[in-house]
């Protein structure tokens, strides 16, 4: 669902991992229904193509992974 209000304060909503949210869209104008884009802070900072989505999805998951690993380590050491 897109939003549009102006260039500033058009957004739409993404979803990660099940959970909705709602984006600002003002760096990413072009952005429409159906398109991939990198979130951070709640703004879309970029478009990118379903194969680059799938790849930066494939690294957050070993990286939560590795993250989750390391976690349970140094839990074990106190």
């Amino acid at each position: 669902m897109l939003t549009d209000e102006g260039l500033l304060t058009r957004t739409g909503k993404v979803e990660f991992g099940g959970v909705q949210r709602e984006i600002n869209l003002a760096y990413v104008p072009e952005a429409q229904v159906g398109d991939w884009v990198l979130v951070h802070a709640g703004f879309a900072l970029q478009s990118i193509d379903e194969e680059e989505a799938q790849k930066t999805l494939e690294e957050m998951r070993n990286l939560a992974e590795v993250g989750g690993g390391l976690k349970g380590a140094d839990e074990d050491k106190s």
